[in-house]
């Protein structure tokens, strides 16, 4: 028996071997030749790109240039803004201080922070740190997210530990996923009070310093040197131009972190091995326990019914989407602000990583979906599914579906008699209960809006119809053009008014439909 036991194991061990040896090799001609041909196909001023595999960095290279201003090229050190993708690093942030006994992940927020607030007494008796960070609060897809989007505005922490409590339910609390960036900003000021500095200066010296993440930066404010720093870029307005780097506002637990794909190479590997990092991965950064706790799902999502990976779950970890593709665990995430798209994928089974940073809006999106699914086929030993092309083409036709929605809405605009407009039921100051006073007034001969707490939104008021006005903000880098909807009291005077986003496909930071505006003047 103890012969038999010994063979098995030994053939054991040789398949495991044989499937090592057979897995598909991706080399990195391959992948540079695949970033090349998606930067013929999308409009994209410059991208970079780090694959990571086996515990070793295979492809790491810049593409384009960092600005159209400049025209210097990218290269695997130059910075780009990874919005969203810094949300992993705050749950590592929490992970350390949970391990060093400050906080567990199952403390109530109150405890830490007595000011913080939710829209009912239970579910802010209850509400925990892991509800900071899985998107499963109740509220609504990037509700009060126009308190820092666009940038500019003066909310303080003060204003979003308050404004909670002002928030309409949209689901039962812990039962759906919705995007939320609001909670993340409460845990980079709970990582601020529990470890006596903020939540920058923490997340650079305990995580970068460790791991060597030397060119990488926790805000805009912390880079010296701008010379390697990409600059945004939009396409919102029709020709390619450069716009404002986005600045994180209240602290950057959401999307605050400046990186390059070099440093990320090293992120990515930290992750794939459990916590674990430097030569021999003799040093351990957190343990694996809580590595566990943030690649678990705590938020049930809608699989991908695709057939093409046959997935069968997905969900929320601690700043990770989780799923599965043809049998082997994928976790990933992305991140985008103005000018800046970015994402990372690992494929823990297969110790795969990786991570595209691109900095045209729009367009960058695509490139980093098709770039890296292509390359996951690849290594999937898949088919060639020609993900470029079919991205392309889906962006192409989603732009133009949503130039001829927003163009039908001027062209009524433009039709409509604006002199005929009785300024006068409009003007006044109207206040919402989170986000301030907006006033309509008369400027140039015509109506004027204006955002008392966020300067960037302002614009002239176009009659569009009925009790309808068309918004044409000043703030085009994105596309966050808006309707206001007035309703008439009884005096013949606009007594308040609801808003929401002319574009089909406005980004859901622009969250106008949560405002109810009272007139109080």
């Amino acid at each position: 028996m103890k012969s038999i036991k010994k063979e098995s194991v030994a053939f054991v061990l040789f398949l495991s071997f044989c499937f090592c040896q057979l897995q598909a090799q991706v080399t990195s001609q391959q992948i540079d030749s695949i970033v090349n041909y998606a930067m013929s196909k999308f409009n994209v001023a410059g991208c970079a790109v780090a694959v990571v595999k086996d515990g070793k960095i295979l492809h790491e290279k810049g593409y384009g240039i960092k600005s159209i201003k400049t025209n210097e090229p990218v290269n695997e050190h130059t910075n780009f803004a990874i919005a969203s993708n810094s949300k992993a690093f705050t749950t590592v942030a929490l992970a350390l201080l949970v391990e060093e006994g400050k906080l567990n992940w199952d403390d109530k927020v109150k405890m830490h922070i007595p000011e913080f607030t939710m829209y009912n007494d239970y579910v802010e008796e209850n509400f925990n740190i892991i509800d900071l960070v899985t998107h499963r609060s109740g509220l609504g897809l990037g509700v009060g997210d126009l308190m820092f989007f666009p940038q500019g505005s003066d909310f303080t922490i003060d204003d979003l530990l308050s404004s909670f409590q002002h928030f309409k339910q949209e689901s039962a609390f812990r039962t759906k996923w919705d995007y939320d960036n609001l909670l993340y900003l409460v845990a980079g000021e709970l990582i601020a009070r529990k470890s006596g500095m903020t939540w920058e200066a923490f997340i650079e010296t305990r995580i970068f310093e460790p791991l060597g993440m030397e060119n990488s930066y926790a805000s805009l404010a912390s880079i010296q040197d701008s010379s390697n720093l990409s600059a945004s870029h939009s396409t919102e307005t029709g020709e390619m131009r450069i716009i404002p780097t986005f600045e994180e506002m209240i602290n950057g637990a959401a999307g605050g972190i400046f990186s390059n794909v070099n440093d990320l190479s090293q992120w990515m590997l930290l992750h794939l091995n459990k916590g674990k990092y430097g030569n021999n991965l003799n040093s351990q950064l957190f343990t694996t326990s809580n590595h566990y706790e943030m690649w678990k799902i705590h938020t049930v999502m809608d699989v991908n019914r695709n057939p093409r990976y046959n997935s069968h779950f997905a969900g929320y970890g601690l700043g990770w989407n989780l799923t599965d593709v043809n049998g082997n665990m994928q976790v990933s995430h992305t991140g985008g602000l103005p000018g800046m798209l970015s994402r990372t994928l690992l494929i823990p089974d297969m110790n795969l990583g990786i991570v595209i940073l691109t900095n045209t809006s729009n367009d960058g999106g695509g490139l980093f979906s098709a770039v890296s699914q292509t390359i996951l086929d690849m290594y999937l030993e898949m088919d060639d599914f020609q993900w470029i092309d079919k991205y392309s083409a889906y962006l192409a036709s989603r732009q133009s579906g949503d130039d001829a929605a927003t163009q039908k809405v001027w062209e009524t605009v433009a039709n409509m008699d604006q002199k005929a407009v009785k300024r006068e039921k409009y003007i006044g100051v109207y206040e919402d209960v989170w986000f301030g006073k907006i006033e309509v007034f008369e400027k140039d001969n015509q109506l004027w809006i204006k955002c008392h707490r966020s300067p960037l939104l302002n614009g002239p008021l176009k009659h569009y119809k009925d009790e309808t006005f068309a918004i044409k903000w000043e703030y085009q880098d994105m596309n966050a053009d808006a309707f206001a909807m007035f309703e008439i009291g009884e005096n013949g005077k606009a007594e308040a008014f609801t808003m929401k986003g002319i574009s089909p496909n406005i980004d859901f930071s622009f969250d106008f439909q949560d405002l109810d505006l009272k007139r109080i003047d």
